[in-house]
């Protein structure tokens, strides 16, 4: 190839380079003129349908004959998807409108339509400020419908519709073109916790695919910091979900993170704080729900982040489907909730089955009827305290009886202890020590079992005081809220994990030691090493451990344990003072031994005794083996 040829054919690589970049050019000028046109288009469509809102509601007997002589004269056309609409929508500043009732403040911004912020009445954070259950910013709860791609609401700028709403609705619209549009429409109720919303989703039935059979709904809300005491706030602070005609809601939480996924039919699930929770129902239930909760470190004002991620069955075909939803935004009220009829009032743990309902029907219908006549808390609770210990006291005497009457029995226990000090005379020291027991009357196991049926009563009382909201921010004495703990003694390093001394807790650990000491002086364990370290831990670690337990727990607990233990103590005296009398049982045991005559075993002795024919016979035996 020659020099000529190469120049010629270089020549033409430049012109055609040159034209097709000319080309280009042209192409992207056109598209950003025609872009332009959209853009000025959409706008126009958008201020028109603003202004047609506005002259609908300034004339509505002219825009009724509007639209019947439109439907007369026009030929009906499917609504067009529009992006224009919708990068407008998405472009458009934010407006937050308020509703208002006696007990809620509620913020919605039409970014998403969808509330912003929820004030409860009444009551205020720890700190005394306002108490707002959900903030500004620090929440979302967003639909996503196909149609046809993925439209998340979060992402759009609703228009609010004055002529639809009023001082207890709001009604927000997305537009999507030719009268199409998403409408979400919040009631709130007359003097009520309760928030009802409606989604809807008109003229788009020819957007949304056939078979698409649901949204996606996604709430999102870090819950702030309300309480003083962080660990038990967090500790009675959860995720719950419930299952339709389910005896209780399912939870995650509880002062740890956790996840969790169904299949399920789920009716409501519920961001629950220790006294307030925001619940979201689905009276058609929600078909799917993905949960997940969080909490936030100590040392910043909010407490924890949930999220749920739900689905919500839709009818596809219709060109107006409507998705009912149902909120509560308020406190953890045992009436209160039980009155909206949902099963809400499940999210207040009141503990098992036969606890639960020795709460619902025993505890706080007394607790409620006390209140009618007094307003101090600490005054209910003594009175409580002592209603409860009278109702049990049938049970706890035969117990007190039996220990005053084995106190009776010492001098002839420190002689069967002497007489047996060897270990290996354990078995002879127990059956003597039974057949005294036979003859003064007295059964060792008699104690027992009405201690034992007073457990479930400390654990109902365990459970009702943390999570009552009655005594929430309550003072008595020293203590400037009952529902938490009472820090006489406050330090800003953790010691041990703590911080602070509770003074009831400590008064109400010392009550524990002095009934164990005079409790033990009526026992005397000899030289058996095993009753000597149950004789201790009774003694020392026992208090030691519950100081540490409620430490920091609810104040109003630690008051009533102790009240409870001052009050044992003082039946305990009066039945050794004035019910058992010593001599009496003395002289039934010297009876009995005059007569050579014993008393009747009962079947735990006798199964003793067996147990213990059975361990001699397994030691002959190997002793024997031993010899061989």
């Amino acid at each position: 190839m020659d020099k000529n040829s190469i120049i010629g054919f270089v020549l033409i690589a430049l012109i055609m380079m040159g034209f097709f970049g000319y080309q280009s050019r042209q192409v992207r000028k056109q598209q950003e003129y025609q872009a332009q046109l959209d853009s000025i288009a959409a706008a126009e469509a958008y201020a028109q349908y603003q202004l047609d809102s506005a002259w609908r509601a300034e004339h509505p007997e002219a825009a009724a004959a509007a639209d019947s002589a439109a439907h007369v004269a026009v030929v009906p056309v499917a609504p067009v998807y529009s992006d224009s609409l919708l990068n407008m929508a998405a472009r458009a500043e934010e407006q937050l409108i308020t509703l208002e009732n006696s007990k809620l403040q509620i913020a919605f911004t039409t970014r998403g339509a969808q509330p912003y912020s929820v004030l409860v009445k009444d009551y205020l954070t720890y700190s005394k400020e306002p108490l707002y259950l959900l903030q500004g910013g620090k929440s979302e709860l967003g639909y996503v419908v196909y149609a046809p791609t993925a439209i998340d609401t979060r992402k759009f700028t609703f228009q609010y519709v004055p002529e639809a709403s009023s001082d207890s609705t709001v009604v927000m619209r997305l537009p999507f073109g030719a009268g199409g549009y998403i409408e979400q429409k919040y009631v709130l109720e007359k003097d009520s916790y309760s928030v009802k919303e409606t989604v809807s989703f008109v003229g788009m039935g020819s957007l949304i695919p056939h078979n698409v059979r649901s949204i996606d709904v996604d709430f999102d809300a870090t819950i702030p910091r309300m309480e003083k005491g962080y660990k038990n706030e967090t500790q009675y602070s959860r995720l719950n979900y419930y299952f339709p005609d389910d005896n209780k809601p399912e939870n995650i939480g509880n002062g740890r993170k956790g996840e969790k996924r169904f299949n399920n039919n789920i009716e409501w699930f519920a961001f629950q704080q220790q006294f307030f929770s925001a619940i979201m129902r689905a009276p058609e239930n929600f078909s799917y729900g993905e949960f997940a909760i969080d909490f936030l470190p100590k040392g910043g004002a909010d407490l924890m982040h949930c999220s749920a991620q739900m689905r919500a069955d839709i009818n596809a075909i219709s060109d107006h489907i409507e998705v009912p939803f149902e909120f509560y935004f308020g406190p953890n009220n045992y009436k209160g909730l039980k009155a909206y009829g949902h099963a809400y009032e499940k999210v207040i743990p009141l503990g098992g089955r036969v606890i639960g309902y020795f709460t619902k029907w025993v505890i706080i219908p007394l607790f409620d009827w006390l209140h009618k006549f007094i307003s101090n808390f600490g005054l209910i609770i003594l009175l409580m305290t002592i209603f409860i210990k009278i109702v049990v006291l049938p049970f706890a005497y035969k117990s007190y009886s039996s220990s005053a009457k084995m106190q009776a029995l010492k001098p002839y226990m420190d002689k069967i202890n002497a007489k047996y000090p060897k270990q290996e005379d354990a078995m002879k020291k127990q059956q003597e020590t039974m057949d005294l027991y036979r003859k003064a009357g007295v059964s060792p196991m008699g104690g027992c079992l009405p201690m034992l049926l007073q457990m479930p009563i400390l654990w109902a009382m365990f459970r009702f005081f943390p999570a009552s909201i009655e005594l929430r921010q309550q003072p008595f004495l020293w203590a400037e809220d009952l529902s938490a703990y009472d820090d006489v003694i406050h330090w800003g390093t953790s010691i041990l994990g703590m911080d602070h001394i509770s003074l009831f807790a400590l008064l109400m650990a010392l009550s524990m030691f002095f009934y164990s000491k005079i409790t033990m002086q009526q026992q005397n364990a000899g030289n058996d090493p095993n009753a000597k370290m149950m004789q201790a831990m009774s003694l020392y670690m026992m208090p030691i451990m519950m100081f540490f337990i409620c430490n920091n727990l609810s104040s109003g607990l630690s008051y009533y344990y102790l009240l409870s233990n001052l009050i044992t103590m003082v039946e305990t005296w009066v039945i050794r003072k004035w019910v058992v009398n010593p001599q009496d049982v003395l002289n039934k045991v010297k009876a009995a031994e005059a007569s050579g005559k014993s008393a009747p075993k009962s079947k735990w002795q006798q199964r003793l005794e067996e147990a213990q024919k059975m361990q001699r016979e397994m030691e002959k035996q190997q002793q024997k083996k031993g010899r061989k």
